[in-house]
């Protein structure tokens, strides 16, 4: 009989995972979520006999309480180090032999370390969405019915294999980590200073509250920019046309640096100034608010060794030694790096350099971590033509299986490879040679789609996002109360109801998707005279409803569910994500490339329109076109329009100095400092973490 258990007391956020997690499909925005810690939970797979990915349990803060309902063999492992077998404690990293009837409580995570892990022999058996067991709950699937477990669960195992349990040495915890990073592929001088990137290195950093599987927030010295704004992205330096994000990229949002989780975002406009090595982002995990962090650059090559000896911890290899290896880490020592990437940890050389040749564009290729290059493609400004070519090597990489995710940004290629079969340098090449090959675009056809979309201007759901923000985050910041009139002003238009003819009256040009997670879209007018430019949220939302439409820089986004976000919010639409795993069809609804125009509709109509797509009773309106680079290159003169919103985000950022001048001046007491400005309330290491600490989502960097 097969092992199985019943929940008496769910934990908290315990959901069942898996590794390496979903692939394939960070492209449409969806994350590859599994075992957050993955040296603690393989390990603890491991001491069980299962291979390291089977199915196990997450748990944060508080694990769950079971009932054996059959005789089993379970390991502990993560900060479980409070968890016992009919009252008796249990010892981490061993196996466990539990009968019929008895509780095993893993217990409160008392620190340090911030989540548990249970693996039990045989593996978690759990339906699986989109290619893997592991639960990703924002979106609702994968695991138990897609969501933490509760009361009255009953989990169950499959047949064990024929490796027999043993025990293994478990890395000690701490409050105080060291994370080895790769610098870049943003950094100085475009983006940040030299003093910028090298504080950034040097400081100490503070786990924020808002910290969890989406990211972790750093708290710490604001950082030094070598630009003044981010041009028709946005205006805040930090804003960039959109581009994906590694798992364990360091984005910086605004002024704080937010390190991208298992389930984050992929798609998004933000400055990456650097990315964790996939060896050191089981720290994260394990990372409580208030502990401290510190970046350490290392070189490619110091990186490579460190996830080889990772790998190898995994398989069962326990004869690592050296920097980085077993013998440091399983000792609770901070491993240390043999040497920096470079002096004051600058990014690495670009692993290619194509100049620009007649009308193709210059190509960069540079490392984005450990296993992710980041293709960028011209200048950092809007070209739909670069676009086109960006989507055209996209389509001429696919296939190659050592390529194991693309996603295409505005202007750039996020690929992620599985470096042993091939490596980042050889990868350049491979980019290198399909740049050259690429057709003209001009002789490129496109089999595209035009889709018409309800929207309900001022949706009473998006001006809730509005006050939630106003009253819990940032009062004082210059779209509150209300992101109409903010467009309105920033663009030099007239009148609030200016901002609604422009959306419903442009085409969008959907130039990415997974913006904001599940198919959502980043799209562009194709006439110039409707590219309405604002600023990104700073700091951003913690809540968004689902199917919320807002702008940021000079793109439209549809958020494809609820979740954070940062863009300035103008109404509401039907779905663009619909799962249903008897279905064949893909989820996401919407394609690069197609032209959505916004028709629309009152709150009352849309909240029946959504109903009907969110059940299956119908679908988005569509007809096939044609596209060619000539209808991307609207020629429209926008000479007045862009002159007129010129002159508004100058007025706008004179406004924006003089209050920073006059709160400055106000500031003599520490109670009159914007919220913005507000110290970290975290928790002393060693103590329980309220559940509070986890209920905000952490990431910034989205739309």
């Amino acid at each position: 009989m097969t092992p199985a258990f019943e929940v008496l007391v769910p934990g908290i956020q315990t959901t069942v995972q898996d590794l390496p997690g979903r692939t394939g499909l960070w492209g449409v925005g969806v994350p590859p979520s599994g075992a957050w810690d993955d040296l603690s939970f393989g390990l603890a797979n491991r001491v069980v006999g299962n291979p390291a990915g089977a199915a196990g349990l997450e748990a944060v803060l508080r694990g769950p309480k079971l009932r054996a309902l059959t005789d089993a063999v379970v390991c502990v492992t993560g900060a479980a180090t409070a968890a016992t077998l009919d009252g008796v404690a249990v010892t981490p990293g061993h196996p466990t032999p539990v009968a019929a009837g008895q509780v095993l409580d893993l217990g409160p995570a008392r620190g340090p370390g911030l989540r548990s892990y249970l693996a039990v022999r045989g593996g978690l058996t759990v339906p699986v969405a989109l290619g893997s067991a592991a639960t990703f709950l924002l979106g609702g699937f994968g695991g138990h019915e897609g969501r933490a477990l509760a009361k009255g669960d009953v989990l169950h195992a499959g047949a064990a294999g024929a490796a027999e349990p043993s025990e293994v040495p478990l890395p000690e915890l701490t409050g105080d980590w060291q994370l080895r990073v790769v610098p870049g592929p943003h950094g100085a001088p475009e983006h940040l200073s030299e003093e910028g990137i090298a504080e950034l290195f040097a400081a100490q950093w503070r786990v924020d509250h808002r910290a969890d599987r989406t990211g972790v927030r750093l708290a710490g010295p604001s950082p030094r920019w070598a630009r003044s704004d981010g041009g028709d992205a946005g205006l805040h330096p930090s804003n960039i046309h959109d581009s994906a994000y590694p798992v364990g990229g360091i984005m910086i949002s605004g002024d704080t640096p937010v390190i991208v989780g298992p389930d984050g975002p992929s798609l998004g406009g933000f400055v990456v100034a650097a990315v964790v090595i996939r060896a050191d982002r089981w720290k994260l995990a394990q990372a409580r608010p208030g502990d401290r962090i510190r970046l350490v650059p290392v070189s490619p090559e110091d990186a490579d060794a460190a996830n080889e000896d990772h790998r190898a911890r995994l398989a069962g290899d326990d004869n690592i030694s050296g920097p980085g290896g077993q013998q440091a880490a399983f000792a609770g020592e901070q491993p240390r790096p043999r040497r920096l990437a470079v002096r004051g940890g600058r990014r690495p050389a670009p692993l290619a350099e194509i100049p620009a040749d007649g009308d193709r564009p210059a190509l960069t290729v540079r490392r984005a971590g450990d296993h992710h290059a980041l293709v960028e493609a011209g200048p950092a400004a809007l070209d739909l033509a670069v676009r086109l070519r960006i989507h055209l090597l996209a389509g001429a990489l696919a296939g190659d299986d050592r390529i194991v995710e693309a996603v295409e940004g505005v202007r750039s290629l996020l690929l992620a490879v599985d470096e042993r079969r091939l490596p980042l340098p050889a990868l350049a090449e491979r980019v290198a040679a399909a740049w050259a090959a690429l057709p003209d675009p001009r002789t490129v056809e496109l089999t595209a789609r035009e889709v018409t979309m309800p929207i309900a201007f001022d949706d009473p759901s998006v001006h809730e996002a509005m006050a939630r923000y106003q009253s819990g985050v940032r009062p004082d910041a210059p779209w509150c109360p209300d992101n109409v009139e903010f467009i309105r002003r920033i663009n030099g238009l007239d009148r609030r109801a200016d901002v609604f003819d422009i959306v419903s009256s442009a085409a969008y040009l959907v130039v990415g998707l997974g913006d904001v997670y599940l198919g959502a879209p980043v799209a562009v007018p194709l006439d110039p005279r409707h590219r309405l430019v604002t600023t990104k949220y700073n700091p951003p939302r913690t809540w968004t409803p689902a199917n919320a439409v807002g702008i940021g820089g000079v793109y439209l986004c549809v958020y494809g569910m609820e979740g954070p976000g940062g863009y300035q919010l103008v109404g509401r639409t039907v779905p663009v994500w619909r799962y249903d795993p008897d279905s064949t069809d893909p989820p996401w609804l919407l394609r690069q490339f197609d032209v959505l125009h916004f028709t629309p509709v009152t709150p009352q109509r849309l909240a029946e329109l959504r109903a009907d797509v969110a059940a299956g009773r119908s679908g988005l309106e569509t007809r096939p076109v044609t596209l060619r680079l000539a209808d991307l290159l609207d020629t429209a003169d926008a000479t007045e329009f862009t002159a007129r919103r010129a002159e508004a985000f100058a007025a706008e950022r004179d406004r924006w100095a003089a209050q920073a001048t006059a709160a400055a001046t106000a500031a003599v007491a520490p109670a009159q400092t914007s919220a913005i400005a507000e110290p970290i309330q975290a928790s002393t290491v060693g103590e329980p973490v309220p559940a509070s600490a986890i209920a905000e989502p952490a990431t910034a960097g989205v739309a």
